[in-house]
């Protein structure tokens, strides 16, 4: 008592079958199969986008201006004022 025997089982099985039909399940299995796919992309497709969101071209910019050095500033300054 308690366990699942194989008769059980194939009570089971018929029921599904009654309801479904047996054309349509290998349909929901395909569909199934198709919607696991579409999430595995878009779950590395996120991660690409994160990946891309952390190099943003704000920081590259931020990392120029501090590269340069004061006499860089200071020669700008003399071109822009003569």
């Amino acid at each position: 008592m308690g366990s699942w025997s194989i008769g059980h089982w194939l009570v089971v099985l018929l029921v599904i079958l009654l309801l479904f039909g047996a054309g349509k399940i290998p349909h929901l299995m395909g569909d199934m199969a198709k919607g696991i796919k579409a999430f595995k992309k878009g779950m590395k497709d996120d991660e690409d986008i994160g990946s891309a969101a952390s190099h943003s071209p704000s920081d590259e910019t931020n990392v120029l201006v501090k590269e340069k050095t004061m006499s860089e500033i200071g020669k700008e300054r003399n071109t822009v004022h003569s």
